[in-house]
């Protein structure tokens, strides 16, 4: 599976337009004519990891049976997952929520019936081969909600490298064609102002 990356960019300045004939002083002194140019480019990478939003709900009549079913069961989804090789710090808690549920008769009051008790872990897999293996592993141990699956790359420098250098291409070249249709060109690189006119000390 794989993923895109855009990256936009201005240009500034992108080319001169009209210094010539312009004495050198007054150059110096007056701002140069610029162009503004932006591009956006587009870089592929292949993710290599996953993240799995895996949840245990329960309900019971109080909200201390259905919190103490929870923590049981949960606790057996995380040896399960710890038992695949995952460690501590891939398995992070991400919500708990205890929250009642009613009956709602018809033309009567509503009816506490019991609560639900939900514990939602984030399980960070680094082998992307693995994430069949941990869903099947937590729905078995007593997981009964899989909220998300999410791939990413672990690493992502060289194609946002590759696509910040091919927006900046894009845009001088476009900047140098309108440049050229206005009338101007590029202007050749100055030497700093100290070494103009500069005798060597004795």
């Amino acid at each position: 599976m794989l993923f895109r990356q855009a990256i936009a960019i201005a240009l500034f300045p992108a080319a001169a337009l009209g210094a010539q004939g312009v004495p050198m002083q007054s150059m110096e002194h007056s701002p140069i004519p610029a162009i503004s140019s932006s591009a956006t480019a587009e870089a592929k990478y292949t993710p290599d990891r996953a993240t799995v939003s895996i949840a245990v709900q329960t309900k019971a009549q109080t909200a201390e049976a259905a919190a103490t079913d929870n923590a049981r069961k949960q606790n057996a989804v995380l040896a399960s997952l710890r038992a695949l090789g995952m460690t501590n710090e891939q398995l992070s808690t991400t919500g708990y929520s205890v929250s009642p549920e009613y009956r709602y008769p018809q033309n009567e009051a509503p009816v506490l019936t019991g609560y639900a008790v939900t514990n939602t872990i984030l399980a960070d897999v680094h082998d992307i081969k693995q994430v069949g293996k941990v869903l099947d592993t937590a729905l078995s141990s007593g997981s009964n909600l899989i909220s998300s699956l999410d791939f990413y790359a672990s690493n992502t420098d060289a194609a946002r490298n590759k696509a910040l250098a091919d927006a900046v291409a894009k845009a001088r070249a476009q900047a140098d064609i309108a440049a050229r249709a206005a009338g101007g060109a590029r202007p050749p690189p100055r030497k700093p102002r100290s070494m103009l006119g500069s005798k060597p000390s004795r």
